[in-house]
């Protein structure tokens, strides 16, 4: 080898060195930067040199498509499971556990009690209005169960909006980054950056709604939906969706009272396991708005009806006409089977009875439209009031229907049922964070290594110093040279 062979290697091997150094360098800074693929320079031997050398080809981006698909569609399912087991766990904690004070069925239970020490001393006025408060604990804690799901509802209806908006904002995006990407590769320049932020948008959108990449000429991408809907293909489709302002259990998607969702106009379904836009954060906001919180305040109404006409009964209160309110009401109307819906955002006791709306709690006693107190020393209406409460009735409404309960069994039965709910939502959720973090995992330890990064730089900095003495040997030979 000539001594300008020689040296022409030596210089290919430094600029070789060099662009080595700067790919590991930005390999390391970038470790925990999301989206970002690995940098590897592409080397091969300088076949137009008669001496050799070593020649640099670029720098590619490595990533692995197929488990970067796996893990958005893995936390698509995390994101919907997330959203749902909290739900759950919001409606567990409103109906609240036996044990608790506040629940549904410890004032229920606290409600039987003082009836029974009312009933042990009817001539005790402290006694009758004890219980009256019960009663209006109760009754406040069915209105503000059912405020808490329609509340519940009234933030999917306002996250569904904001999700929507960063859909179609991410779609476009990813849009621009398509023709970025384009006309950068058509001009033979690097756009592995491009390539890095089209991905984290990618990974977000698959999070709102799952999603399916298809590569498309010229570095670009399509984006299918899991459902088959077309959410990029060359345009950007745009997601619809109307917000309302506030919610009430009269209002569902079902009578057309709510928004669905729409690409491009066409309405698309959330619902099923298999709808245009199933999976993933936004169709597990549907799921509360529509499906899991709808089917709760049902269940709630159905205990509210229960309540109010296990007292409305002119056999347990004579006093009572046909149409006359008990002791629980409908906002101080007896209960229309034609009006169930929200009744549980409506139950109050009756204003006869309660002294913070002016009533008597001596009528407790006597009977809710009694004209004047009665024998303070008879209880029978108290003991009736407390029978009904514990009374195995058939249920009217809700999953009770065809079981006949008592007013604490009813509560039980929804007690259980939801914390079955949230156990196998709880249950789902692991499973899909299990999935998440064995799929990061994976994806991190095919991306940057810093080991073996700094493996690459000691072997970089070997390379570097090799051809560095043979440019210094050279230039010795050539000293020598000058000097003969």
């Amino acid at each position: 080898m000539s001594i300008t062979g020689a040296l022409s290697n030596a210089m290919q091997g430094l600029q070789a060195a060099g662009r080595g150094s700067e790919v590991i360098a930005a390999n390391l800074s970038n470790v925990l930067t999301p989206g970002y693929g690995l940098r590897v320079l592409d080397l091969s031997s300088n076949a137009t040199s008669s001496s050799g050398g070593v020649k640099v080809d670029g720098i590619s981006r490595q990533v692995n498509e197929s488990l970067i698909q796996d893990k958005r569609l893995a936390e698509a399912g995390n994101a919907n499971a997330s959203v749902i087991h909290s739900l759950y766990s919001t409606i567990e904690n409103m109906i609240g556990a036996p044990d608790e004070p506040s629940s549904l069925t410890a004032q229920l239970a606290t409600l039987e009690t003082d009836l029974l020490t009312a009933a042990s001393r009817p001539d005790a006025p402290e006694r009758l209005s004890t219980a009256v408060a019960s009663a209006r604990n109760l009754a406040n804690s069915f209105v503000k169960a059912s405020n808490t799901l329609q509340d519940a509802r009234s933030d999917a209806d306002r996250t569904i909006g904001t999700q929507v908006d960063r859909l179609n904002s991410a779609l476009v995006q990813v849009k621009a980054l398509n023709t970025q990407i384009t006309k950068s590769q058509v001009q033979g320049n690097l756009n592995h950056a491009l390539l890095d932020q089209r991905q984290v948008l990618i990974d977000e959108i698959s999070t709102l709604v799952p999603v399916r990449t298809i590569p498309r000429d010229n570095g670009q991408v399509a984006l299918y939906s899991t459902g088959g809907v077309v959410l990029l293909d060359g345009s950007a489709a745009q997601v619809g969706f109307q917000r309302s302002n506030t919610i009430t259990p009269y209002l569902t998607k079902e009578n057309g009272a709510l928004s669905g969702i729409t690409v491009n106009g066409y309405p698309v379904t959330t619902k099923s396991d298999h709808g245009g836009l199933s999976g993933g954060s936004i169709a597990a906001q549907f799921a509360i708005r529509d499906d899991i919180a709808v089917n709760a305040q049902t269940q709630l109404d159905a205990l509210a009806r229960d309540l109010i006409v296990r007292f409305q009964d002119p056999a347990i209160d004579t006093t009572l006409g046909a149409n006359d309110p008990g002791l629980f009401t409908d906002e101080n109307a007896a209960f229309d089977p034609a009006d169930e819906i929200g009744i549980a955002q409506r139950i109050a006791v009756n204003t006869a009875v309660d002294p913070q709306k002016g009533g008597e709690p001596w009528r407790l006693r006597d009977g809710i439209s009694a004209a004047a107190p009665g024998d303070v020393g008879d209880g029978t209406l108290l003991n009736r009031l407390m029978d009904a409460l514990k009374d195995g009735r058939p249920a009217a409404s809700g999953m009770f229907s065809g079981g006949s309960y008592s007013a604490i069994d009813l509560t039980t039965t929804l007690t259980s049922h939801f914390g079955a709910k949230r156990n196998e939502a709880e249950n789902s959720l692991s499973f899909s964070a299990a999935q998440v973090s064995e799929l990061t995992e994976r994806l991190l330890g095919d991306g940057v290594d810093s080991d073996q990064e700094l493996q690459k730089l000691l072997l970089v900095e070997q390379a570097f110093a090799a051809n560095a003495r043979v440019i210094q040997t050279v230039d010795e030979l050539m000293q020598t040279l000058l000097r003969i």
